[in-house]
């Protein structure tokens, strides 16, 4: 049995969470995600506890019962908490700001380049060098996150770019000359 698809998934107070014709919807106090399961998965909820169930132990059935519960634990924590993710920015005249909706970042183009929010994510930048990334639905802020590093991934010589806070980033010798 799946560890993690076992797990029941507490809804807390303020939630409300329908399944019906396999579209599962989760409103909470900071907005509403829908996904659709997958027909094999029965997700039953029972008061404030969700269970997602597998109807026997095929591989597909098995894969799918964990992703199916993980899944809509990050729907639930999401309309609660909601999910962020930490930008960084190293370089020499490397800044970026925010104007309206839109990021503008010089990061060593000959030109800005400039990212809009969309309705679900919304961007801060705290100080010149940082970048913080809001939204209530994880793959969406994971998949901006990376969108927004990929402007400028960081270099392994000199460690200029945008990268995860937290993230190490391999260094390499330059070209010295032999001894």
């Amino acid at each position: 049995m799946s560890r993690i698809g076992r797990k029941p998934i507490n809804i807390p107070a303020g939630v409300d969470v329908k399944f019906e014709n396999g579209v599962i919807t989760v409103k909470g106090p900071k907005g509403e995600l829908t996904q659709k399961i997958n027909p094999n998965m029965t997700v039953e909820i029972n008061g404030a506890v969700i269970e997602v169930k597998r109807p026997n132990d095929e591989k597909l059935n098995r894969s799918l019962h964990g992703l199916t519960r993980t899944i809509i634990h990050n729907m639930v924590v999401g309309v609660t908490e909601g999910y962020k993710k930490e930008l960084e920015v190293n370089g020499v005249g490397y800044r970026v700001q925010k104007q309206g909706n839109q990021l503008v970042m010089n990061i060593g183009y000959s030109h800005q380049v400039i990212v809009s929010e969309t309705d679900d994510i919304k961007i801060d930048v705290p100080n010149p060098n940082s970048i913080v990334i809001h939204g209530i639905d994880k793959q969406k802020v994971g998949q901006f996150a990376a969108e927004v590093r990929e402007k400028r991934p960081p270099e392994p010589y000199k460690g200029k770019g945008i990268k995860y806070v937290g993230e190490y980033i391999r260094r390499k010798e330059g070209k010295t000359g032999k001894a």
